[in-house]
């Protein structure tokens, strides 16, 4: 599975059970990251545990990508039986605040950062 345009590439490895984000996403609305949101909901309901979501590349997101990112750990929380890691980079600003807000929506999950 993947996603690549000229801004951004997104893609699964089924492998190390990680989803990839490199780049910029700056889509207009939930209708235009509704390719995104598949692909993560086809990651979570093959309910192999963790789930790796690797954002460590993904330079910039805007308020609809976090929105997205939101739902899709809402989701994984209401499964109870996949873990959930994220990994970010302190280098990358909106990180630091955002990925620690789907830490509220989901305790359990962990935060590694680069």
């Amino acid at each position: 599975m993947e996603i690549k345009t000229d801004d951004y590439r997104i893609w699964y490895d089924p492998d190390t059970t990680t989803v990839y984000c490199q780049g910029s996403l700056r889509l207009s609305g939930m209708a235009e990251y509704a390719p995104i949101t598949e692909l993560l909901d086809n990651v979570a309901d093959g309910e192999q545990t963790p789930i790796v979501l690797d954002l460590q590349g993904l330079e910039f997101l805007n308020s609809s990508g976090i929105s997205m990112l939101s739902k899709f750990t809402i989701k994984v929380r209401h499964k109870k039986t996949i873990d959930l890691v994220v990994r970010g980079s302190k280098s990358i600003p909106w990180q630091g605040k955002s990925l620690k807000n789907l830490q509220r929506l989901m305790p359990s999950l962990t935060l590694e950062w680069e």
